[in-house]
């Protein structure tokens, strides 16, 4: 039977189901014709029917076809010219994904007739293909977005409450047994009884998965044996990616994901999304095409003058051109359809830099920025940036305007310096540990706009830190040459495992002091999945193609008892808001007498400016005044918490450290010592002078009257 075609709309963008049939709407400002392909199933390798989208509005093409229904499979032939020097790869021989499909049933199988042009031609990307791409390439899918929520809402925890644990769809859940095996590596297995169970008793309150739109596994990889583990890659920006789907993949994965949120939220667990919106998996003016390139290259891609090229702040060969109204508009469209539809919590922007360039310079008034502020939606969840590309002055730590959060990479490197012993100066160590005033305060922001890290995704894991002086990439097929070569790490002594008892103890007690500074430094606490009981990846530091037990979570080899202590180290965080401070350190006095933050030496005596500037000191113990914290609860009262003294030593011996005459009075107790073990059951009353071991972190707290 004949399909009908209607008109239809050119708005929203995408293929959109109403009840009684589809309309399609795609932008391709530049072409010159579009074909809208469907396909009875996902082994076709030809369409079943082709139909010419006659309708054009300004530059949609747009057609309602009614009939139709969830779980159509359909994609797009678009017509225009192929002048590749003027930014132009009109191909229609290439089947293309629609950009803002909302399903993709499977992956691309790697193939020459992916790419616009003959592979071996001398004249290259200038050369032009007439192969079909339509049996290698996956279709998208009309989906149901219809799904019962219930009462569910997000959840908007608070910035200095907040505890972000970064994990992998995959990697979380593939050897963990209490999950069943078909739901290992899947959204169904992140949303697990056992999985949400796990993240409550770690104390985290909220998971930030690693990228889970559609995305593109390299062919250079695939010809190596290995795949794109990461997921940096992105090719459809609406869609779950179909390699984590355990139910189906003709709309079912949709549904799975939003069941995982809503599991997810009923137990009180945000969920952020690390998003890759500065490029897509299409590569360079050698790289397939799969969609974008296709529909209209110069409309969503950024050019070089020589509009065969493309610019490339990303490492990744493209950058999608965010100074352009529509390029802005798909990146809010995706955004908005993943808080509404899919009700996340919020997004960690990877590269960020990237996209607030205006011409070559980061700005942070750039057009992407008052949009996400103008925006009623966007502008509400948390928006963490990582600030930074590899472009000219691309590193923008501190820079990103009020409202974002950002990955404070000199937190990590600055901590990192500290505890393996490298020539640093004590004031630096103090910015971070207090918020990074000096990066943050200057523009209105609040310590909470520090993201604090000690490991992330990409580099060592935290057991790694201290057992490698060195990278251990081999298998990545590289010789070694990918991957961070100065990670300021320090193997202790011997480089990888060992059985040397001493090492081990020094190893296991850096881990310690490195989970204790990251937690009880004002800002907000970023931790990775299995740095809590000492996963390893081995020493290699930039696993982004291991698909396997490199990468995965190891339950069997779980450290328990560093386990135990990290819980600890968590809940002692949110008992107390003097390790969460909602405003900056005033350095007044309170109605005591005493200030809110004080810096002491060993010998008691009030730290004084030559004191910051040692680039030999070690050591140093900060006093938290539990009635200076400068702020009131969600019913106006005074929030109040107990005082605390802080001693870090990184020094190699034991230091005394005499308690400062200004703050004895009510007894102290002992509640923390990383070289001791866990956290105090029952604290322990001290002296006036206490020996700190040495590479240590010892905590004291004074309960505080409210009179």
């Amino acid at each position: 039977m004949d399909q009908k075609v209607y008109p239809g709309k050119p708005y929203p963008l995408g293929a959109t189901w109403d009840g009684e049939g589809v309309n399609f709407a795609l932008y391709a400002d530049n072409a010159t014709g579009v074909e809208l392909c469907l396909f009875s199933s996902e082994d076709d390798k030809t369409e079943q029917q082709k139909i010419t989208l006659s309708e054009r509005s300004h530059e949609v093409w747009h057609a309602y076809l009614p009939g139709l229904k969830p779980g159509q499979l359909y994609g797009y032939r678009v017509d225009g010219p192929f002048e590749p020097e003027n930014g132009h790869r009109f191909n229609r021989n290439k089947l293309l994904i629609d950009p803002y499909a909302k399903s993709i049933a499977g992956v691309i199988e790697w193939n020459d007739a992916l790419y616009a042009y003959e592979i071996g031609s001398e004249a290259e990307d200038l050369s032009f293909s007439e192969t079909d791409s339509a049996p290698y390439i996956p279709k998208s899918v009309v989906i149901d977005q219809n799904f019962d929520w219930g009462d569910d809402k997000r959840l908007n925890i608070p910035y200095h409450q907040s505890i972000i644990y970064e994990a992998h769809v995959k990697g979380f859940t593939q050897l963990c047994a209490d999950i069943p095996e078909e739901m290992r590596g899947k959204y169904c297995g992140i949303g697990h009884p056992a999985t949400i169970e796990y993240l409550k008793k770690l104390g985290v309150t909220a998971i930030e998965l690693m990228p889970v739109h559609q995305f593109i596994s390299d062919n250079n990889l695939a010809e190596k044996g290995l795949s794109n583990y990461w997921g940096y890659n992105s090719i459809g920006f609406f869609a779950p990616d179909v390699r984590y789907a355990g139910n189906g993949v003709l709309g079912e994965q949709v549904q799975e994901f939003k069941e995982m949120v809503k599991e997810l939220h009923k137990a009180g667990i945000e969920v952020i999304l690390d998003v890759v919106y500065n490029h897509t998996g299409e590569g360079n003016q050698l790289g397939p095409t799969l969609s974008f390139k296709g529909i209209d290259n110069a409309s969503y891609y950024r050019l070089t003058e020589d509009k065969r090229y493309y610019m490339d702040y990303t490492g990744t060969g493209n950058t999608l051109n965010a100074m352009l109204p529509n390029v802005l508009r798909y990146i809010m469209d995706s955004l908005r359809y993943w808080i509404t539809e899919m009700h996340v919590d919020g997004f960690r922007f990877d590269l960020a830099a990237t996209l607030a360039r205006e011409l070559r310079e980061v700005n942070k008034l750039s057009s992407f920025f008052e949009i996400i502020y103008q925006d009623p939606v966007i502008s509400q969840v948390k928006l963490i940036a990582e600030p930074w590309d590899i472009g000219e002055d691309g590193y923008q730590v501190g820079k990103f305007p009020p409202g974002w959060g950002e990955w404070n990479g000199k937190f990590r490197d600055c901590m990192r310096d500290y505890w393996r012993g490298a020539d640093s100066v004590l004031g630096e160590f103090a910015q971070r540990l207090t918020g990074s005033a000096d990066l943050y305060q200057d523009d209105n922001r609040k310590p909470t706009a520090s993201i604090n890290f000690i490991t992330a995704h990409d580099g060592f894991t935290l057991n790694d830190l201290v057992t490698y002086n060195d990278k251990h990439n081999d298998a990545n097929g590289e010789d070694n040459n990918d991957g961070e070569s100065n990670n300021r790490s320090w193997n202790c002594g011997v480089e990888g495992p060992t059985d040397d008892e001493t090492i081990n103890k020094l190893r296991e007690q850096q881990k310690k002091n490195l989970l204790t500074t990251l937690f009880l430094s004002q800002g907000v606490p970023m931790l990775v999945a299995g740095d809590e009981f000492g996963r390893t990846q081995q020493g290699n530091n930039n696993a982004y193609c291991q698909d396997n037990e490199i990468s995965w979570l190891n339950w069997d080899s779980m450290d328990k008892e560093l386990l135990g202590f990290t819980q600890k180290l968590i809940a002692l965080r949110q008992e107390h808001p003097a390790f969460r401070r909602r405003r900056w350190f005033r350095g007044r006095p309170t109605d005591e007498g005493v200030e809110d933050i004080g810096w002491f030496l060993p010998e008691g005596n009030e730290m004084g400016e030559e004191n910051w500037s040692n680039d030999f000191a070690k050591s140093l113990a900060i006093f938290l005044n539990g009635k200076g914290l400068h702020y009131v609860d969600q019913k106006g009262e005074n929030v109040i918490d107990d005082n605390f003294y802080l001693i870090f030593n990184a020094y190699h011996e034991p230091l005394d450290y005499v308690i400062p005459e200004k703050i004895r009075g009510r007894e102290w107790k002992k509640v923390l010592d990383t070289g001791e073990g866990q956290p105090e059951e029952k604290a322990n009353v001290v002296n006036d002078v206490i020996t700190v071991s040495g590479r240590s972190i010892i905590l004291l707290q004074q309960a505080v009257t409210n009179d």
